[in-house]
């Protein structure tokens, strides 16, 4: 049965009138998703050139069907709610189902999911905010999703994007605040091939805390 369903526009317009506009940054729409994901204990984040290149965020969550892949990209499609009262008791890092839509619009987005008990696994791509290719893929069981030329078809927007140095800084202090908000998940950050930080193993908060502290103090003494 499908988990993923397109809001009614009188709850889009609910979530509409509550909310304003701006453009979404793709890493924390990206990564705040994956904290969501149903069954993760593991995220590893890859990028490349700040994330202008390669964003790609791996999990080992329960995944998704064939029809929900396909589904999650229009807009307004979302698992988290389902009627106006539910907006009232928001738990989850997004709602809006908005995200996947607006990323795929601006640049090539390729997701790769697999669910337990599916024989193979689905692959959409999406280029432009047109779906190009589903096919069966292999891939254990949870979901890749990888965005690839950010802004490509929308130069303009490219312009606006910082310094290489300056997106990687903010991607990284993300991921560093969802690592110590959820001891119990695993996150690891890759930046341009090289491991920029992780937390491998799931613990608690103090624990996570004393670990980033190390890492931390460590960078400041290689800095002096």
């Amino acid at each position: 049965m499908s988990k993923i369903r397109v809001l009614p526009d009188h709850i889009s317009n609910l979530i509409a009138a509550g909310e304003g506009r701006r453009t979404p940054r793709v890493g924390r729409q990206g990564a705040g998703r994956e904290r969501d994901r149903r069954g993760a204990t593991r995220v590893v984040i890859d990028i490349e050139a700040g994330g202008r290149r390669l964003l790609k965020i791996t999990d080992d969550g329960e995944g998704m069907t064939r029809d929900d892949a396909v589904l999650a990209f229009e807009r307004h499609a979302t698992s988290k709610i389902s009627k106006a009262d539910d907006l009232n008791a928001i738990g989850t890092l997004g709602f809006r189902g908005e995200a996947l839509a607006s990323i795929a619009s601006v640049g090539r987005v390729e997701l790769i999911t697999r669910t337990e008990e599916a024989a193979a696994g689905t692959r959409v791509f999406i280029e432009g905010g047109r779906m190009r290719d589903v096919k069966d893929a292999a891939h254990p069981r949870g979901s890749t999703i990888a965005v690839r030329d950010l802004f490509f078809n929308t130069p303009a927007r490219r312009k606006f994007l910082r310094s290489e140095a300056t997106e990687s800084y903010h991607l990284t202090n993300l991921v560093t605040h969802y690592a110590l908000a959820h001891p119990e998940i695993s996150f690891a950050l890759q930046n341009n091939g090289a491991r920029r930080c992780g937390w491998c193993r799931p613990g608690r908060a103090r624990a996570r805390l004393s670990n980033l502290w190390r890492a931390v103090s460590r960078q400041l003494a290689g800095s002096q």
